[in-house]
């Protein structure tokens, strides 16, 4: 195993280059999924490695449930750094669980509160509450997807504007975006080290459903007008998973980005070019991240194995 039990640790570090390039240069699409891909790969190789340095430091621990032969010694030998990183991983992986726990503790509580607060409305795909309150978000449901807006909100916006935030939280039900950002608000828990990755996906998912409100309503320039007047008044959506017409963010970025021209679909771009680099190291190190905590997995059983008895 040596010190390649670690590398999935601090891997994460090569992707931060690809998360602030990939909003600039990739089809919103394309970055949400390739970001979400990546945060998600490298949280789940650094969970496992913590696991497997967490094995080490349990067996070190007077009753613990595991063999005898685990903490043999010669086991102990052959997994370096047990002693002092083994103990301080299972304090890590505690906290990565509880974090991981509470996040999705919270989506799932805002969603049933929020299906709850919809009961008595018609069951439409989209539900206008009467609230003071100005805020739109899409909601999704195991029956029915729903668009959550207040006619607060609806009374800052033109009739074209209106058909703007309807087709942007349409947009982020069809594509499933709430998904994406759970999956990084997961990997941001597990490994610090992704936050830049995770803050990274809840732009381009924005991006994403700006570009699909625009192709629907026929005009970016309309989708830009009411994004800017809900930013200014919304106080966006009740939980970070759940993806908003005016989540909190680079809302003048995005208005730029509109009423500029579309971005263009590429498929993969060049190495010589700074996205093209970043994008390859980023791969290279969610590849080396898999390889090393696939071997240090296979090593941790093999010496287990070795030294428990049949």
């Amino acid at each position: 195993m040596g010190v390649f039990v670690f590398l999935p640790l601090v891997l994460p570090l090569t992707a931060w280059p690809v998360a602030r390039l990939a909003e600039q240069h990739l089809h919103p699409r394309t970055a949400t999924r390739l970001l979400t891909g990546v945060a998600a790969v490298m949280a789940v190789c650094s969970t496992v490695c913590l696991g497997l340095v967490m094995v080490v430091g349990t067996a070190q621990l007077p009753g613990n449930p595991l063999p005898d032969g685990w903490s043999d010694p010669e086991v102990r030998a052959a997994v370096p750094y047990d002693e002092v990183v083994g103990k301080a991983a299972i304090l890590a992986l505690c906290a990565v669980v509880v974090a991981c726990g509470r996040t999705l503790w919270r989506h799932g509580r805002v969603r049933r509160r929020a299906h709850r607060a919809l009961a008595g409305l018609p069951g439409t795909g989209v539900a206008v509450l009467p609230d003071d309150a100005p805020y739109a978000y899409a909601l999704p449901g195991r029956r029915r997807d729903r668009v959550v807006v207040t006619t607060a909100l609806l009374g800052c916006l033109e009739p074209a504007e209106r058909r703007a935030l309807f087709a942007h939280e349409r947009a982020h039900l069809a594509a499933r975006h709430h998904r994406f950002l759970l999956a990084v608000q997961l990997a941001a828990r597990a490994n610090p080290f992704l936050r830049p990755l995770r803050t990274a996906v809840s732009y381009t998912a924005e991006r994403w459903a700006d570009e699909e409100a625009a192709r629907a309503v026929g005009s970016r320039r309309t989708v830009a007008c009411a994004i800017g007047k809900a930013a200014l008044v919304s106080r966006g959506t009740p939980v970070a998973t759940l993806a908003g017409f005016a989540a909190p963010g680079p809302v003048p970025r995005r208005v730029a980005a509109l009423l500029g021209p579309a971005p263009p679909v590429r498929r993969w771009p060049s190495l010589f070019t700074s996205v093209g680099l970043a994008l390859w190291c980023a791969a290279a190190g969610t590849a080396v991240s898999a390889m090393s905590s696939a071997n240090s997995a296979v090593t941790m059983v093999l010496v287990l194995r070795a030294a428990t008895p049949l």
